[in-house]
C-alpha cells in the first residue's frame, strides 16, 4: 500500500498524491450523496475517511488523521441513525432545522472541543505542527457529521466554517489535491444548503386546508 503515499502527478508546482486525491475524489462522492440525502453517502465518507488516515498520519498532522478515526466512527454510526430514521417518498432520509436548544448546544461543543483539543496540540507539539487549525478541523468536523447524521439542515453551515481553514492549512502542508477539493466542497456546501434548506421548509409548511392528512 506504499504507492497510496507517493506522488501521483505535479499540479500547479504542487505535488499530488495518491492517498490524497483517492480519499478526497470519494469524500466529495460522499457529499454528493448526502446533498441527495442518500444514506450511500455514509459507506462513501467511512471509505474517505480510511484513505485519507493514510495520508495525514505520514504528515505529522494528528488532528487532521485522527479527524479521519472520528469520520469513520461517526459514518458507522449515520449509517445506523439513517437506516432507522424516518423516509420522504423517494426514499431518502427527511430533513429538518435544528432547534435553537441544538444550535446552543452544538456551538458550544465546537468551541469547548477546539479549545481542549487546541491545548492538547499546544502542550504536546509533536501531535501536531499547526495545532489550532488542526484542532478547530478535528472538532468542526465532529460537530458537522453529527448534524448530518440528526438530518440538521446546519450540518452544511458547519461543513462551510470548516473549510474556510481547509484549504490554507492544505495548501501549507502539502495537500494540494485536499486543497483544491475543499474549494469544491465549498460549491457543493453551498447547493446542498439551499436543496436541505427548501426541503426542510417544505417539510414544515402546513398542507391546504382540505388535503389529505
Amino acid at each position: 500500500m506504499n504507492w497510496l503515499n507517493s506522488e501521483a502527478f505535479a499540479l500547479l508546482g504542487q505535488r499530488i498524491m495518491w492517498s490524497d486525491m483517492i480519499g478526497n475524489v470519494i469524500g466529495l462522492l460522499g457529499l454528493a450523496l448526502g446533498w441527495r440525502r442518500s444514506i450511500w453517502t455514509w459507506p462513501a465518507q467511512f471509505l474517505s475517511g480510511l484513505i485519507l488516515f493514510t495520508a495525514f498520519a505520514t504528515a505529522h498532522l494528528s488532528g487532521s488523521a485522527g479527524k479521519q478515526i472520528v469520520v469513520m466512527a461517526v459514518a458507522a454510526w449515520g449509517f445506523a441513525q439513517w437506516s432507522r430514521g424516518r423516509r420522504g417518498g423517494d426514499g431518502s432520509i427527511d430533513v429538518r432545522f435544528a432547534t435553537w436548544r441544538e444550535r446552543g448546544a452544538l456551538l458550544g461543543l465546537a468551541a469547548a472541543g477546539t479549545l481542549a483539543v487546541g491545548g492538547l496540540f499546544t502542550a504536546f507539539p509533536t501531535l501536531s505542527w499547526d495545532p489550532w487549525p488542526d484542532a478547530y478541523i478535528f472538532v468542526g468536523t465532529v460537530v458537522a457529521m453529527y448534524a448530518q447524521a440528526r438530518g440538521m439542515v446546519e450540518f452544511w453551515f458547519a461543513w462551510l466554517l470548516v473549510d474556510l481553514v481547509g484549504v490554507p492549512l492544505n495548501f501549507a502542508n502539502g495537500f494540494a489535491f485536499s486543497g483544491f477539493v475543499y474549494v469544491l466542497y465549498g460549491a457543493l456546501v453551498l447547493w446542498g444548503l439551499r436543496d436541505w434548506w427548501l426541503r426542510s421548509r417544505a417539510a414544515t409548511r402546513p398542507a391546504p386546508e382540505g388535503a389529505p392528512a
